[in-house]
């Protein structure tokens, strides 16, 4: 039987987890069951549905989130209803808890997975590696296994199903005490984007950024940065995409006056389509890119913006 961790963001369930149950009907025999901590808002179990998932199994009890007791909880009723196999999206929390599923489940396990599996001749896998620069094959030899799916890498496909939900309470408690969080409110999640756009030195300050912000509210995208932006205090770190920042996959990406090092292409070539813009037309960004536009991100911007603003209209 599969199963697949669906992560509770505020009582939400987000694409990445749809697609980790995509993933899992695909490759079970019909039966997926979903993990979750927490209650889901209402209406969210029938999405899962929507993605063949049959059951929905709810911990409740846990409050602040803790890798070791969301690990050893989850791998707990996994193993209770007889999972074999474990599916979770390659998120932050999701990739906390996945190596203690694992050994708890004394599973095989595989992360950054991009692809259906191959199962002509075992259970092989392929999962990005070296910064997305290089493919890897992995056999997956155990009887139980543990696939960490890399978010926009594989297909959303609909499976309708009915859904039955089901509360249990749980029973960890942890070593960890929370006493603040702060979260960016109103802003799309990198790592959940589709559409990226992204500037560099090129703004020449961060008074510049207005621009920048305007046409990814246009497009509905997250805005990220390159390093020397985010050390120089321009944009907050957590914009920072890159070999040292974070890794992302969205289907589109606009990169405004960066250069296109090596350390930067590491955390974002994995993009389905690179749209490079830079005054130099000797930049490396244009190398990588599937389209580039040559001319001053001060003239190019807004004509963007009014571009995407005649779209809307």
């Amino acid at each position: 039987m599969t199963g697949i961790y669906a992560e509770n963001s505020e009582g939400i369930f987000k694409k990445a987890v749809l697609e980790a149950a995509s993933y899992a009907s695909q490759i079970s025999n019909g039966q997926v069951t979903a993990v979750c901590v927490g209650t889901p808002n209402a209406g969210e179990a029938e999405k899962l549905a929507q993605y063949g998932v049959t059951k929905l199994i709810c911990i409740d009890g846990i409050s602040a989130f803790d890798a070791q007791v969301y690990g050893n909880e989850v791998a707990k009723v996994m193993s209770s209803n007889g999972i074999s196999q474990v599916v979770v999206a390659n998120t932050y929390e999701a990739k906390s808890i996945a190596p203690r599923i694992a050994v708890l489940m004394n599973a095989s396990m595989a992360t950054n997975v991009i692809a259906l599996p191959d199962t002509s001749t075992g259970f092989k896998v392929k999962r990005a590696a070296f910064s997305g620069k290089g493919f890897a094959y992995v056999t997956l030899d155990r009887a139980n296994k543990l696939i960490a799916i890399t978010p926009n890498s594989t297909e959303l496909k609909e499976q309708p199903v009915s859904i039955a939900t089901e509360t249990i309470s749980g029973s960890g408690s942890g070593k960890t005490t929370i006493t603040s969080t702060s979260k960016a409110a109103g802003k799309i999640p990198l790592t959940e984007a589709e559409v990226v756009v992204s500037a560099g030195r090129g703004m020449k300050g961060p008074e510049n950024w207005g621009m920048v912000e305007e046409l990814a509210d246009l497009l509905g995208a997250a805005t990220a940065c390159s390093k020397p932006v985010s050390d120089m205090g321009w944009r907050p770190h957590g914009e920072h995409v890159g070999q040292t920042g974070i890794t992302i996959k969205p289907n589109l990406y606009i990169a405004i006056g960066i250069s296109g090092a090596i350390q930067h292409l590491a955390g974002v070539s994995s993009s389905k389509v690179i749209v490079a813009i830079n005054k130099d037309p000797e930049a490396p960004f244009f190398k990588a890119a599937d389209y580039g536009i040559v001319g001053d991100a001060f003239e190019v911007i807004p004509q963007l913006i009014q571009a995407a603003k005649a779209a809307k209209n």
